[in-house]
């Protein structure tokens, strides 16, 4: 019988962002109090289980939502650049009800293709580096499990990709949440199944449930 392996895609937690802007591949971004909380609940509800490789974005925030569960598994994560978040033009713009970036438009010369997308980095290519990297990971945790700390739209447009779906999509309606988990299961090296789950959920405030970044600590005009 081919092993079973469980790769989990995390999205990392709450990030202290009181500017609220889209940060991207920008340094100094790290977890707000809340979004430490979010990843202690991670390591609470799933450290028990047969995770035995971690590996981790090289942003700040990715690192700190997978110290917990590194911690309770006595794991070393593994930096794994091509995990990282999308390169996007609108990097530092503001995105809040009180100055949205998209209206202005000196920016709408960036939103001729939502399919490649022409704001930033093509959506293929996400999914070629992201799953190099979820297949490393298989094949390290073979017969077990392991676990990607990544970002919100890297870890959907793989999913998008693997259930063979459009790229074209509302950013208000990718099911991934912070600190949730789309756990990829395995048979040997074919993927059988695709599953959801939030663990912090209840953590998250309703009003950013739906945000397509994180903006902790932001006064509501400025929050995406």
């Amino acid at each position: 019988m081919p092993d079973k392996t469980t790769v989990h895609l995390l999205r990392h937690g709450e990030v202290h962002n009181p500017e609220g802007v889209l940060y991207g591949r920008r340094d100094g971004y790290h977890l707000s109090d809340l979004g430490r909380q979010m990843a202690q609940r991670v390591a609470d509800t799933i450290g028990d289980r047969d995770i035995v490789h971690l590996r981790t974005s090289p942003l700040e925030r990715a690192q700190e939502t997978a110290a917990p569960l590194a911690a309770t598994r006595g794991l070393t994560p593994v930096l794994d650049p091509r995990v990282i978040e999308s390169a996007n033009v609108f990097e530092g713009k503001r995105f809040g009800h009180g100055d949205n970036a998209l209206r202005k438009p000196s920016t709408w010369i960036h939103l001729w293709n939502p399919l490649k997308p022409s704001w930033g980095e093509p959506y293929k290519e996400v999914v070629a580096r992201m799953l190099a990297a979820v297949y490393d990971a298989r094949d390290a945790a073979a017969g077990h499990e392991a676990v990607i700390v990544s970002h919100q739209l890297p870890i959907w447009i793989t999913r998008l990709a693997l259930e063979k779906r459009s790229f074209l999509h509302d950013p208000r309606r990718r099911q991934c949440t912070l600190c949730s988990l789309t756990s990829l299961q395995f048979s040997g090296d074919d993927l059988v199944t695709i599953s959801y789950s939030e663990p912090a959920g209840d953590l998250i405030p309703v009003r950013d449930k739906k945000a397509p970044f994180s903006a902790g600590n932001a006064p509501e005009a400025r929050k995406p």
